[in-house]
């Protein structure tokens, strides 16, 4: 297990060898959960998206780069950026979630793990800088409490939505993706709460043929709250102290719980130490899943080492082997 010289006030690794994190489960779901989220992707797809592009932005890495809006669940519209090759037609589309605190620009997820790629890179609702709501926190550990009261209105839920009107928004922006089979295989890629959201987003929608996910949060809830850390999942545990009965809003938004409907094949990338995302419930959600799956370890998530850029190019390699054998 790897050993950080580090000044938390706790041990990020959690005491946890590999053997223990590939034997972490996924807490059993509510017997409506599958039915809560297929209702939720219904109303989803059938929203109107109207995606409006921008002019380009940026020209980069074979790329050229738009803002977009579009359309989404309750009755709001977010933005983002949608990537087109520079040139030549497209063969391959990808939705790419962020991190908590959303992304100003579309950075190191630019390049695409393909070439001769569209993707749409969103600012789900409530996050900087294109998801900015009235109404909405911004700041993470705020932002993880809005509307927990209720599974009806807790926000992951219409993030997680916003996800699917962004595949909606592209494959009408770049009809093309469909094929001459009039069938979308998409990409997702999602680090963080991107691939939280991610995990909660997959199993129900039949437009995604592969997914990575990098060091995913809400896996495994009942043990995170017992875990302290620096990330938003702290909040959550302070919540709960309060509000114990929140548990039983949580069931619903577990990803660990989510990834036993994952059929798709995907790539999953946790950590043996994450300050802010507990490793544990990390591979809750790689262990977890129901489809074919990969597993490339990672030393270290949300905290930067010596080997930080080296194991972020083994990632970036294996993500392009990944997505040419499933997309390609």
């Amino acid at each position: 297990m790897p050993a950080f010289s580090h000044d938390f006030p706790f041990d990020p690794a959690y005491g946890h060898t590999v053997e223990d994190l590939l034997a972490v489960p996924a807490p059993p779901a509510p017997a409506d959960f599958a039915a809560f989220w297929r209702a939720r992707h219904e109303a989803a797809r059938a929203i109107a998206t109207e995606p409006v592009v921008g002019p380009v932005e940026e020209v980069r890495d074979g790329v050229r780069v738009h803002g977009v809006t579009y359309a989404s669940v309750g009755g709001v519209r977010v933005g983002g950026w949608l990537v087109l090759p520079d040139d030549g037609p497209v063969e391959h589309g990808f939705v790419i979630g962020h991190g908590y605190g959303g992304r100003d620009q579309p950075g190191p997820d630019v390049p695409l793990p393909l070439p001769r790629s569209a993707a749409l890179l969103p600012c789900v609702r409530g996050m900087e800088t294109r998801g900015c709501l009235p109404g909405i926190p911004v700041r993470a550990d705020e932002h993880v409490l809005h509307g927990i009261g209720s599974r009806d209105t807790y926000v992951i839920a219409d993030c997680v939505a916003d996800l699917w009107c962004a595949a909606s928004a592209l494959l009408e922006l770049v009809p093309g993706l469909t094929g001459g089979t009039g069938r979308a295989r998409l990409g997702y890629l999602g680090e963080s709460f991107g691939g939280g959201l991610g995990a909660l987003a997959l199993p129900w929608d039949d437009r995604f043929a592969a997914a990575q996910l990098t060091v995913p949060t809400f896996g495994n809830h009942p043990l995170r709250l017992t875990l302290p850390c620096a990330g938003s999942g702290e909040a959550v545990r302070a919540y709960h102290r309060e509000h114990p009965e929140v548990t039983d809003v949580l069931r619903y938004f577990d990803a660990a719980t989510a990834a036993t409907y994952l059929r798709v094949p995907t790539l999953t990338a946790p950590a043996l130490f994450d300050p802010s995302v507990p490793p544990p419930g990390q591979f809750a959600v790689h262990n977890a899943i129901a489809g074919p799956r990969e597993l490339h370890v990672l030393t270290a998530g949300h905290f930067a080492h010596e080997g930080t850029e080296r194991e972020a190019k083994a990632l970036r390699d294996a993500r392009e082997r990944f997505f040419a054998a499933r997309l390609g």
